[in-house]
């Protein structure tokens, strides 16, 4: 009789047991769906707001371009071919998720170059680039488009373009597969004028590398003996793992 009641006992633990454990299985095969229907969600989410970004600032960058060229006429047949590679870039590479640090920045260079006719001859413009182009990922898709855009743009609007004292410097780095943008200015002592439809500045570039480069930039922004220094960093190679894990 006894062995009796302890087998009934075995099979009721055992039938318990296994009832708990598909209950488990269960939750977990339900709670992997919903992570995988959240992460989707996510995606979809940060897709919207980058273009909602992106909308907001091809049209921005257009304004500046075209504002250049027009205060400066006698200089429009150089600027105009500059700005043929500016909207080659913009309505073609710029549609793509990502492009090459190699094609974001002679992007860059032709913008700065459009960007030079709004100044004096005497002005100092520094423009360097410190680049290994054999670095493996220097060609390779995993930049965003015009993430250039917003700190260049910044210096020569708040810069004192025909202060024989002022100065932009813009340096290009690319080493150890990561992409540096550092830009300076001496600030003008004239306050720029407030204008009713103002631009998208550093609060949109932000948002675009938080959504897109999440942990692996760093955007450092500081003022030293009225000098304003923005400096971007991006791992790319972090970022390509990440990539791969995620895909």
């Amino acid at each position: 009789m006894e062995n009796r009641i302890f087998i009934a006992v075995i099979i009721v633990l055992v039938v318990v047991i296994a009832a708990l454990l598909w209950r488990l299985t269960h939750s977990e095969n339900s709670k992997r769906k919903s992570d995988e229907k959240f992460q989707m969600l996510e995606m979809k989410v940060d897709d919207l707001q980058l273009e909602t970004l992106e909308s907001r600032l091809n049209p921005h960058l257009f304004k500046n371009i075209l504002n250049s060229i027009q205060s400066h006429a006698y200089q429009t047949y150089f600027a105009l071919d500059k700005l043929a590679n500016v909207l080659d870039y913009i309505l073609y590479e710029s549609r793509r998720k990502l492009v090459s640090p190699k094609e974001e920045i002679e992007f860059a260079l032709n913008l700065i170059e459009i960007n030079k006719i709004k100044v004096s001859p005497l002005f100092e413009l520094k423009v360097k680039t410190k680049i290994n182009p054999g670095e493996p990922l220097f060609e390779q898709a995993l930049l965003a488009p015009l993430i250039s855009i917003d700190l260049i743009e910044n210096a020569f609007k708040h810069a004192d373009l025909q202060s024989p004292d002022a100065f932009i410097s813009v340096v290009f780095e690319f080493k150890s597969n990561t992409f540096s943008l550092t830009v300076s200015n001496k600030i003008s002592d004239k306050k720029a004028l407030r204008k009713e439809h103002g631009g998208f500045g550093s609060d949109t570039l932000e948002q675009r590398l938080r959504i897109i480069y999440k942990d692996h930039f760093k955007l450092d922004k500081f003022t030293e003996d009225n000098v304003y220094t923005a400096h971007l960093k991006i791992d790319l190679l972090d970022y390509k793992t990440q990539m791969l894990t995620a895909g």
